[in-house]
């Protein structure tokens, strides 16, 4: 094929390349970008850092507040933590451009206050998942003693 064929066949087709890095990139319907937590839905249960393979979410209890952290430099994308959230509080953005500097600028921390049992002064789970709990077992029609669900464990019986 000769250089004049391949100019013209050039012209037939057109332009095939994308101005990508000058207009955004246009994502089909579904695609699953950066995960972000809602931090008013968030009830700190803990099921989204059970279920991430890359270990990407992660929490831990400190000062008397839930900690649960999203680090997007080790995210997968695979929407196993939205999928499993039972609030609702993950969802999957169409933002898949994630380049910082420095990688806190790749972290989301979300932080949730733990209530204090009345009888040992030990946190053990968060208020908005008690209050949480309280509503489901009030709504399914169950006695609730709102007094012994602020206990911990141990002193709940």
């Amino acid at each position: 094929m000769g250089r004049l064929s391949l100019f013209r066949k050039a012209k037939e087709v057109g332009v095939v390349t994308e101005s990508y890095p000058f207009r955004p990139a246009e994502v089909p319907e579904g695609f699953r970008g950066r995960p972000v937590i809602d931090h008013d839905k968030c009830i700190g249960c803990g099921t989204c850092t059970r279920v991430c393979p890359a270990n990407a979410v992660t929490m831990h209890d400190e000062e008397g507040y839930r900690i649960v952290r999203m680090f997007w430099g080790r995210c997968i994308f695979c929407a196993r933590c939205a999928d499993s959230c039972p609030e609702g509080a993950i969802t999957m953005t169409k933002e898949f451009e994630l380049t910082a500097d420095d990688p806190e600028e790749l972290v989301q921390e979300v932080r949730l206050k733990m209530a204090q049992c009345p009888v040992c002064g030990a946190y053990f789970d968060t208020e908005r998942r008690i209050k949480r709990t309280i509503e489901m077992m009030k709504r399914r029609g169950i006695k609730v003693d709102e007094g012994k669900m602020r206990r911990c464990p141990k002193h709940r019986r």
